[in-house]
């Protein structure tokens, strides 16, 4: 019997790929940490590894170079799971030795267990292998469909509490005073975050998953360098939240369980400073949202008067025309008279927010950003106008 070493710190999800393994006749042993985990490798000796990146201490790289340092397991086979919106540590994977990265948005049991099988070359539990292939085929679709509607049902059931938590912790983090609750509160609501984009993409959510994916990912930046703590970044990170809750609502619909993970957008970006346009447009890369951009504010209004976008991110002080009379002029065209504008701005103060709301705009980001923070801004905007009826 195959033995698999699951390395996860979420008890829930380590107990459900267990349990799924455990079907598919392999011998299966977890871990909640890396240090733990690496202790199992040289006593537990699995044929296979299943590695969580995102742990808490002692990172999923780090263990992963500890297990590629001991002799006898420079061969053995690690499957990581990654955020997908982190990719310096998906490379930094990588280069450490795994056999396989893979986003735990988007990848369900099934996906998990296939990819196993492949690296292990063994076949499906013995009961089922013994059967004749069309019935053993059938049995075992019927078995995941079973699996997934359970996943499914158990999600929803838990959504009511999990928003619950994430609202309770967001708030807590609004009204913190000093760097070191900041720090705490961020902590906590990045766990939270993480087990859901997790559980959400077992349960096949896609959109809550990779809406999650890209609010853990901002979390975990902020954590780590809480100098970009600021009145931007804590408000969108409450607009993430709120929105999820929306995502959650909208869960109950078969319809929105099964979007497309792949999101289609048209947004423009305009900034007549080539460095500050630069950083937007990256910023938007890593969420792999394609953009448009324009330098010049003439150009742009001619711009909008021909195509229909999405979403559009503006700067403020530009020559000539400002973003504020920019955003009044493309209120008044045909094809983005309700398209969502956000401002990214050095002016970050009361009258600059009333003046972006005066001339039309949506919301508003302060120069200099961190790039997950724009990203996830820009999702919640393209993922909200998914979710709105067709006109």
């Amino acid at each position: 019997m195959k033995r698999i070493l699951i390395i996860e710190d979420d008890q829930l999800i380590a107990n459900i790929y267990r349990n799924k393994f455990a079907v598919d006749n392999y011998q299966v042993e977890t871990a909640l940490d890396g240090e733990k985990g690496f202790e199992l490798v040289n006593s537990f000796k699995p044929d296979l590894v299943v590695l969580d990146l995102m742990l808490p201490n002692v990172t999923g790289v780090e263990v992963l170079k500890k297990i590629r340092a001991q002799a006898g397991f420079e061969q053995l086979p690690i499957i990581v799971f990654s955020n997908t919106f982190l990719s310096n540590m998906v490379q930094e994977a990588w280069k450490a030795g795994a056999t396989k990265c893979l986003s735990k948005a988007n990848c369900t049991p099934k996906q998990i267990i296939d990819v196993v099988r492949g690296l292990l070359q063994t076949a499906p539990g013995s009961a089922a292998a013994a059967q004749p292939k069309a019935t053993a085929t059938a049995s075992a679709a019927e078995s995941e469909d079973a699996f997934q509607a359970e996943q499914v049902k158990s999600f929803l059931a838990s959504l009511p509490v999990t928003l619950g938590s994430l609202r309770t912790v967001m708030q807590a983090l609004a009204k913190s005073t000093d760097e070191a609750s900041r720090v705490r509160n961020l902590q906590d609501l990045y766990r939270r975050v993480h087990a859901l984009t997790a559980n959400a993409g077992i349960a096949g959510m896609t959109q809550i998953a990779q809406m999650a994916d890209a609010v853990e990912a901002l979390l975990k930046e902020l954590h780590e360098k809480p100098k970009n703590i600021n009145s931007s970044t804590i408000r969108t990170v409450a607009l993430s939240v709120d929105f999820l809750g929306v995502l959650f609502d909208k869960a109950k619909s078969p319809e929105t369980r099964n979007a497309p993970a792949q999101i289609k957008a048209n947004i423009l970006v305009v900034d007549d400073e080539a460095i500050s346009r630069r950083a937007v447009t990256h910023a938007l890369e890593k969420a792999k949202l394609p953009c448009t951009s324009v330098e010049f504010p003439e150009v742009a209004l001619s711009v909008l008067s021909e195509r229909t976008f999405d979403l559009v991110f503006l700067d403020v002080d530009m020559p000539g025309m400002n973003g504020f009379e920019l955003c009044t002029k493309l209120r008044t065209t045909h094809r983005n008279k309700s398209t969502p504008v956000v401002f990214v701005t050095s002016l970050n103060d009361f009258e600059s927010r009333a003046n972006s709301t005066m001339s039309g705009g949506n919301d508003l980001i302060a120069k200099p950003f961190v790039f997950m923070e724009l990203a996830v801004k820009a999702l919640v905007y393209i993922l909200r106008a998914r979710l709105a009826p067709a006109k």
